[in-house]
């Protein structure tokens, strides 16, 4: 913090104090110093309260991790405030920052415990978020002096997505791992019934059907289907984003219809013992390997946390996402790129069972560009949206189904075709 300085208030009062007893000593009129006796009480008070320490103050959030929709506080902590008697702080307005006070500005008394004022904010997007800029005061008893106003930088925000509510209860089209909640084509010791069959030597005993047992005279066991869990890869699309974002309570964008899904799919999936992947196309091409567990959940709640809509050239090398056999890829993009439909056809030619989730909101209106009429941009937009049909139908000639997001039970469907597809036999060229 600045040093101490006086304030102007008691600056005046000093001033209009001294100049009229000296003109009721000279003009002889005692009633001048009745006037203005009570500016030099009070111009004296402040200099009794002359303040000896320099106090420090910083500011900081009680929360630095927040989900879409949750609120925290930013708060001061100080350091020898004995001489502070008032506190006033204002904090600067941020997109997607709801602040309370809306104005940002706050003043308080100190008071015995030393509580300083506090300024409760709530992001309503989900990403990096900077709070704005602060200025702090603070002012001696009787307002004599003031240290301040002084500017620091706001706390950072990480604000994770909310995942939209999503379920689904259709089983992976190939579960190949060791664990898990899928049921397998191959027996195992697991939940699902395969078939009664013969006692044979190794068999547990618990696994015995007396009821079959007992009708045919010889022991019958239980023959279940082992329990396997499955790689999913969520292939995410930020290349741009269309439409404007009205945070978690208003209008959603792609990039927010997106990255929503994506941590609701990822949410979904671990909570099942999947291993979970995450490949972003554009931006700067992050990536985060397969993984299990809340641990890896929060990785990838951060890692979309961070996406920011970037179209940078890429390379052949990052168009390869590197899907290992039995992964399910779900591709996420409004498809309004012609690398993502190349991305997505690359993978049906890898034969991987893929699904296109479509997160291209409903009247979606692309935001303008200066010096573009209306009429300009709006036959630009439906331009761009034939291309983008055409694009669709030849994914599903490619036998690659697209689904609009549309929240729980939107994959089910699909994903119970995409695992009677994987059961049938298939005709291997030699």
């Amino acid at each position: 913090m600045s040093p101490w300085r006086p304030t102007a208030a008691l600056v005046r009062a000093l001033a209009a104090g001294g100049v009229g007893l000296a003109l009721a000593v000279v003009l002889g009129r005692p009633a001048v110093v009745v006037l203005v006796a009570p500016l030099l009480l009070v111009g004296a008070l402040g200099l009794l309260h002359r303040p000896r320490a320099r106090p420090r103050v910083a500011f900081r959030v009680e929360h630095a991790v927040l989900r879409e929709g949750q609120g925290t506080r930013s708060v001061l902590d100080g350091s020898d405030l004995g001489d502070v008697e008032h506190v006033t702080r204002s904090s600067g307005p941020v997109p997607q920052v709801v602040l309370r006070p809306a104005g940002g500005g706050v003043q308080q008394l100190v008071g015995a415990d030393g509580e300083l004022p506090a300024i409760e904010v709530g992001p309503r997007r989900w990403g990096v978020r900077r709070l704005g800029d602060e200025e702090v005061a603070l002012t001696s008893p009787w307002a004599g002096y003031r240290c301040g106003p002084t500017r620091q930088v706001g706390p950072r925000l990480d604000v994770l997505p909310v995942g939209a509510p999503f379920a689904s209860h259709a089983e992976a089209p190939q579960p190949l791992g060791l664990v898990g909640a899928h049921r397998s084509r191959s027996p195992g010791d697991g939940a699902e019934l395969d078939s009664i069959r013969a006692f044979r030597t190794g068999d547990r005993l618990r696994r015995i059907n007396w009821r079959v047992s007992l009708r045919t005279g010889e022991l019958h066991v239980v023959a279940p289907l082992a329990e396997r869990d499955t790689g999913v890869l969520l292939v995410v699309d930020a290349l741009a984003d269309h439409g404007v974002s009205g945070g978690i309570d208003g209008t959603a964008s792609s990039l927010d219809v997106t990255v929503r899904a994506a941590a609701a799919l990822a949410e979904h999936h671990l909570r099942r013992g999947d291993r979970v992947a995450l490949r972003v196309i554009g931006s700067r091409g992050e990536q985060v390997g397969y993984g299990a567990g809340s641990n890896h959940l929060r990785r990838l709640q951060f890692r979309l946390a961070r996406l920011v809509p970037n179209e940078p050239r890429l390379a052949a090398d990052q168009l390869q996402l590197l899907a290992t056999p039995g992964t399910v890829v779900l591709v996420l993009s409004p498809m309004l790129a012609d690398v993502v439909a190349t991305v997505t056809a690359g993978l049906l030619r890898g034969g991987l069972p893929v699904l296109v989730v479509d997160t291209l909101p409903e009247g979606t209106v692309p935001a303008t560009v200066e010096g573009t009429g209306p009429r300009v941009a709006d036959l630009a937009w439906r331009m761009r949206r034939l291309e983008r049909e055409a694009v669709l139908d030849r994914l599903a000639s490619l036998a690659c189904p697209v689904v609009a997001w549309r929240g729980p039970g939107t994959l089910d469907d699909v994903l119970r075709r995409l695992a009677r597809r994987s059961r049938l036999p298939r005709v291997r060229p030699r």
